[in-house]
């Protein structure tokens, strides 16, 4: 599956500083160091049933901005992502529209790399499907059923192919929740529960074996389909190696999704960690409730751009709360980040002196660096703005027009 064109990178001048995020895992902030000279990345993907809303963008362009961060650090990115283009939510939506599900999956996917491509989010270099990685799935689930990390229930009908939770000795080590946290968000979360003749309310479905109407692959436990979490963890393993710098994607996905992808993957390999960082975004909420497809409470970021809204003020706008925190989207905040981005382009047009434009894009630097505080690069960005800055001189325009599209994404008239 290809993905969407590479932004323009441009070097920019001055010292860069180590990024620090906050790793879900450990509960702390840490520098950031990769092995060697690539940061490997696993973002976890849309479910292709509707278009990129605002959740989505926020989240995937916090990434974006690790990934920036971690090339002005002077590091590669192998960055990889999936799309779970096979799923009960797709089938469910397909049926409800009376459209093929590939078909429809097809078009949400083009939609989303439209969206990433006017956000100038930079691509993943790996960005896999499901169906995609089927073959790679039968290899994982056939590992951990080999060493006993899954069992097949008792079922003739449907003998389901579960992971156990003892697989691993540190399970619920990314998540940090409770057996009772557990239980509750497995259920709210895909999880089956109750289905009989699982050894642990919580194991997760590697193998759904084929029923009636759903489409299915040959494998040597008989035909079916990949389980959610084991996709990635295939995915993730087989292209970054069963442990690598960065795992990431919204809140809502630190249990049971990221937790068991981590443990699909440290029992298959023996490993004790899967990702030296477990990041996660929080919840883009409208009116007070969590945006959600299920809701229908969406704002979409083509129906934004359509309706004459630039990109950069969209990334202004996200920009405003930090990335970990759950924030309100609303006609307000998406006023003051294009409020925002006017008032750059009219310093951009008298910049100032060349300090002040250094000091800006030190202060910029260390901002993001500090776990991606873009709230403090804002008012950073507002100080630069509203106070007086010296002689104008076109090196300064340069230097903070460069500063904000590489290590920020926002493109104004000057770059």
């Amino acid at each position: 599956m290809h993905s969407w064109p590479v932004p323009q990178y441009l070097p920019v001048a001055g010292e860069p500083v180590t990024l620090r995020l906050y790793d879900g895992a450990d509960k702390k902030v840490a520098q950031v160091r990769p092995e060697g000279q690539t940061a490997g990345m696993y973002v976890c993907g849309i479910t292709p049933y509707d278009s990129t809303h605002l959740g989505h963008a926020a989240t995937y362009l916090t990434f974006d901005l690790i990934y920036r961060i971690l090339l002005d650090n002077g590091f590669d990115v192998h960055y990889v992502q999936n799309v779970t283009d096979v799923d009960d939510p797709l089938f469910e939506r397909a049926q409800r529209d009376g459209v093929d599900w590939r078909e429809l999956g097809d078009s949400q996917i083009d939609l989303f790399r439209s969206d990433m491509e006017l956000l100038e989010a930079f691509p993943p270099q790996d960005y896999v499907g499901a169906i995609e990685s089927v073959d790679e799935v039968v290899d994982l689930v056939g590992k951990l059923l080999e060493n006993g990390s899954a069992y097949v229930v008792d079922d003739p009908q449907y003998p389901d192919i579960y992971a156990s939770v003892s697989a691993t000795a540190q399970f619920g080590y990314e998540s940090n929740y409770d057996r009772a946290q557990m239980e509750e968000f497995f259920r709210e979360r895909g999880g089956d529960p109750e289905r009989a003749g699982k050894r642990d309310a919580l194991d997760a479905l590697i193998w759904r074996a084929h029923r009636e109407g759903e489409p299915a692959w040959d494998s040597p436990f008989g035909p079916g389909r990949p389980g959610w979490h084991v996709e990635c963890a295939a995915i993730a393993a087989n292209r970054l190696g069963p442990n690598f710098c960065i795992q990431g994607g919204g809140s809502d996905l630190k249990f049971p999704h990221h937790e068991f992808s981590a443990a699909h993957v440290e029992a298959a390999y023996g490993q004790p960690r899967m990702a030296d960082f477990y990041v996660h975004t929080g919840m883009i909420g409208l009116d007070g409730t969590k945006m959600s497809k299920s809701l229908g409470n969406l704002v979409f970021v083509h129906k934004l751009v359509e309706q004459g809204v630039r990109p950069a003020a969209i990334r202004l706008a996200l920009y405003e709360g930090h990335y970990r925190a759950d924030r309100e989207w609303s006609d307000a905040v998406l006023a003051r980040g294009q409020q925002r981005l006017q008032g750059i382009e009219q310093a951009l047009r008298n910049p100032g002196g060349v300090a002040a434009a250094q000091e800006l894009v030190a202060q910029i630097r260390r901002h993001l660096a500090n776990d991606l505080d873009t709230p403090a690069v804002l008012a950073a960005i507002d100080q630069w703005v509203e106070n007086p800055r010296g002689k104008d001189s076109p090196e300064a325009a340069d230097l903070v027009a460069k500063a904000l599209y590489s290590l920020l994404g926002v493109r104004t008239f000057a770059v």
